[in-house]
């Protein structure tokens, strides 16, 4: 019997998550993908590893069984790997990182592009997930690493299978259609008769935004809903409405938007995230500290210490 790792993933992940679309979503596949995956997993073995009941999917017995040893089997390659990267003189391996749209523009050309010169070996590959969402596809194994976000006024829960390192504190500033704030700072209420562009409730940033203006005494009149940073920037600079960004998300402004300082900023932290086990790889390290660098080079550098994690709720 020879069994993939591959569909041992999709197995664990099938038992976490008790059906094949959550199970493919976390993997970044397909439901059919997974499921022709997870069959041909049943003829290798040669025996039925689970029934479906209604929407969702039970474990057999048989099923159970071998998900216990497919965590052994992960396990085992993840420290096999560690092992190799320690005993080498110089580092080769290919990392998969999880990102959004500011870091992916703000951060990383700099910081890969050093990483490059000075270590050829180690091979970055990005994935542009929403920040709620890198979390736990590191967790579950789908990234080697992610960046994640921390609000000034909104703490994240926090995974304690997880460990994270601050790499940048950035603060949020007024976007502005050109010309309609005349002055170059301005507190928060001074936007509360502005028209909103802003991400839902449910994403972090959306939230966090909401919430500091709740704290300043308004309700944010949200004319558009958006999610993508650069789409809320373009309709800003269409004269639709204002929204706040962050230091990184200042590359992605277009002609047409005036930058206002607010004079009680919210503040956020950039971390990446990754699994405690993967903690010693010397690759993880030297890509912390190439982006450390390329934080630090924008005047965005963090001590070089672990986030202290919120008590999660």
């Amino acid at each position: 019997m020879e069994l993939s790792l591959q569909r041992l993933r999709m197995l664990r992940e099938l038992h976490r998550r008790g059906t094949v679309t959550a199970a493919a979503a976390a993997l970044h596949y397909t439901a059919s993908a997974v499921s022709q995956q997870l069959a041909q997993l049943e003829r290798d073995v040669g025996a039925r590893l689970f029934e479906r009941l209604g929407r969702r999917v039970q474990l057999t017995e048989l099923g159970l069984v071998l998900t216990e040893h497919a965590e052994e089997i992960i396990g085992s390659v993840e420290r096999a790997t560690l092992a190799l990267e320690e005993a080498q003189e110089g580092v080769s391996v290919r990392l998969t990182a999880g990102v959004w749209a500011s870091v992916a523009s703000g951060l990383l050309p700099a910081a890969l592009t050093a990483l490059a010169a000075e270590h050829p070996g180690i091979q970055v590959r990005t994935r542009e997930l929403a920040p709620e969402d890198t979390e736990g596809a590191v967790r579950d194994g789908a990234l080697d690493f992610s960046f994640v976000i921390d609000y000034s006024n909104y703490p994240m829960s926090w995974d304690p299978a997880l460990a994270r390192v601050v790499i940048a504190v950035e603060r949020l500033h007024a976007a502005v259609p050109a010309g309609a704030v005349p002055s170059a700072t301005l507190s928060l209420p001074g936007l509360a008769e502005h028209p909103w562009i802003l991400a839902g409730p449910r994403s972090h940033f959306g939230r966090a935004v909401r919430i500091a203006c709740q704290r300043n005494g308004f309700e944010p009149k949200i004319n558009h809903e958006v999610g993508e940073q650069a789409t809320a920037l373009a309709m800003v600079a269409a004269g639709l409405g204002v929204t706040l960004v962050s230091d990184l998300g200042l590359s992605l402004c277009p002609p047409g938007v005036d930058i206002v300082s607010l004079t009680e900023p919210v503040m956020r932290t950039v971390s990446i995230a990754y699994r405690m086990k993967a903690a010693r790889r010397p690759s993880l390290e030297l890509v912390i500290e190439a982006v450390r660098a390329a934080a630090a080079e924008k005047g965005l550098g963090a001590a070089a210490l672990p986030l202290t994690l919120p008590e999660v709720r």
